[in-house]
């Protein structure tokens, strides 16, 4: 699976959830990004006092200087790699500003066992100017989606979708998070006529071949064939 989400609230849900790692195992979700195709940015609106960030992924946040030489630490929010490697434009946000800004990434390489890229952008050339840009985060286009292979999907394209039996085309629920995992796993909130537990809000689900057999995204549906005791595995 890989991660990337449209940005609605930055930091919270919409963040690439971009919170992503590579997984293996029958995993076939992806949270997406790559390098931008260079569109126009957007222009700042004077009057919205929130940024307008719908059209925006969340690729990495800043977190802080690397060294003396400008070069910065980046947590991903990407399971695409090129986003920090492959030099070319990004889209900056910085704190207060309504609308990402274009910046040229001259180099990036991925630190393992701190789950971290150290990048260099252009025009940042010392500590005082890489420590300026901490909490900053890193976008590129909504628009700007690697394809996908056979059977991998985008987180978001599986958020909303309703979950049903195979068998019995009984409702379970509604796909409400993608919890990253050896395999992923789809959190299902219970539809209110699926559960008589009423303690019980959500259920996770592998999301593997065997047990979620058809997702349909034409149909906003995916279908089920649960072991027996997964749905109430966490009762």
């Amino acid at each position: 699976m890989k991660h990337e989400e449209a940005n609605k609230d930055i930091g919270g849900r919409g963040a690439e959830k971009q919170r992503g790692k590579r997984v293996g195992g029958n995993s076939k979700i992806k949270n997406v990004q790559s390098p931008a195709p260079n569109p126009q940015p957007l222009v700042p609106s004077p009057q919205s006092p929130i940024p307008n960030l719908d059209n925006w992924l969340e690729i990495g946040k800043i977190v802080s200087p690397q060294g003396l030489s400008g070069e910065l630490r980046v947590y991903p929010v990407s399971d695409f790699p090129e986003r920090f490697e492959v030099p070319g434009k990004r889209w900056l946000l910085r704190s207060g500003e309504k609308e990402p800004q274009p910046i040229e990434l001259l180099t990036g390489r991925y630190i393992s066992n701190k789950n971290l890229y150290v990048i260099k952008l252009a025009g940042v050339e010392n500590c005082d100017q890489a420590e300026a840009l901490r909490g900053c985060t890193l976008m590129v286009p909504a628009s700007d989606r690697p394809q996908l292979g056979e059977d991998e999907y985008h987180v978001l394209d599986l958020i909303g979708l309703e979950v049903f039996m195979q068998g019995s085309g009984e409702l379970v629920g509604t796909v409400v998070d993608i919890i990253p995992a050896g395999n992923d796993l789809l959190e299902v909130k219970f539809h209110e006529s699926f559960t008589t537990d009423k303690k019980q809000k959500t259920i996770l689900i592998p999301f593997v071949e065997a047990i979620a057999p058809v997702v349909d995204l034409k149909s906003n549906r995916i279908e089920i064939t649960p072991p027996p005791g997964l749905l109430e595995i966490n009762n």
